[in-house]
């Protein structure tokens, strides 16, 4: 996986774990902090929408890192949605028509827990849940090949192109989680009595094409990193380290839009706000 965009890289030695994950944990308070205040902007500007992507393999910890990344946000600026196998509804309209319909109004912010890649990664690990999606010209399995996904990535690089040329800005971050780690945390669902409910048979299932996984991460990463959508790789053994890196890279980019400000008052407003001042203060 050498070619993925990676922002930054962490190695986490024993006698300096304690120490990094403190860091990483004070740092986060401080920048979703900021987060917090800039999405207030972002609203009030009304002109971006912002969509942040989160992929990785099961136990990645995508569920803890929205929880604590956009703690500090105002409820009505950020909507998440978790995306799980298409319903039969879904089904009956293209692959990108149940995450186009969720995107974000300018002035928000969207989270997409698992995102469009799921139809480059899961669907290309096990194919033939392709033919569920009653494709016309898609009868069998082996109707779907390397022209077949080389379409597919064009159509989900002109959905990202189309909605960033409107107003969109998009965040797409791999939780890159080692294998050794989610084994540990896979045994700590079935260990502990509070996160039985987690675990699930099929993740074993799904853990033993790793490989398989990797390589279609790695495809799709690297066809797919665009300078419009660019894909963020962070390591994601420790979570409070992934957590601030994912919140210091959005706080990072959003900065540099220095177009998005608080709109002004009207002329007649701010003219006459001690007009106004004064008629509440006689009430």
């Amino acid at each position: 996986m050498d070619n993925y965009k990676v922002t930054t890289n962490i190695i986490l030695e024993n006698s300096e774990t304690k120490v990094l994950i403190d860091n990483a944990e004070k740092e986060l308070k401080n920048v979703r902090k900021k987060l917090g205040k800039l999405q207030d902007t972002i609203y009030a500007h009304g002109k971006y929408a912002v969509l942040v992507c989160l992929q990785g393999m099961d136990t990645s910890g995508k569920d803890s890192l929205i929880r604590e990344v956009f703690k500090d946000f105002n409820a009505r600026g950020v909507v998440v949605h978790s995306f799980k196998v298409p319903t039969e509804l879904e089904l009956k309209h293209d692959y990108i028509w149940r995450h186009y319909i969720a995107l974000p109004a300018r002035g928000k912010f969207g989270v997409f827990n698992r995102t469009h890649y799921e139809n480059v990664l899961v669907t290309r690990v096990h194919p033939g849940y392709i033919l569920g999606e009653n494709i016309p010209t898609v009868k069998t399995v082996d109707d779907i090949d390397d022209a077949f996904w080389n379409k597919r990535f064009d159509q989900i690089n002109n959905f990202e192109k189309y909605i960033t040329e409107n107003g969109t800005i998009i965040f797409k971050f791999f939780l890159n989680l080692s294998k050794e780690e989610q084994k540990r945390r896979l045994l700590r669902r079935l260990e502990k009595q509070e996160k039985n409910w987690k675990f699930s048979p099929g993740d074993l299932k799904e853990r033993k094409l790793w490989e398989k996984y990797q390589e279609c991460y790695e495809d799709a990463i690297n066809r797919t990193s665009k300078p419009h959508a660019p894909w963020y790789t962070i390591p994601a053994d420790d979570k409070p380290t992934a957590r601030y890196m994912v919140a210091k890279i959005m706080y990072d980019v959003l900065s540099k839009y220095t177009d998005i400000q608080e709109p002004e008052l009207d002329d007649d407003i701010k003219a006459n706000l001690q007009l106004y001042k004064e008629e509440l203060n006689n009430e």
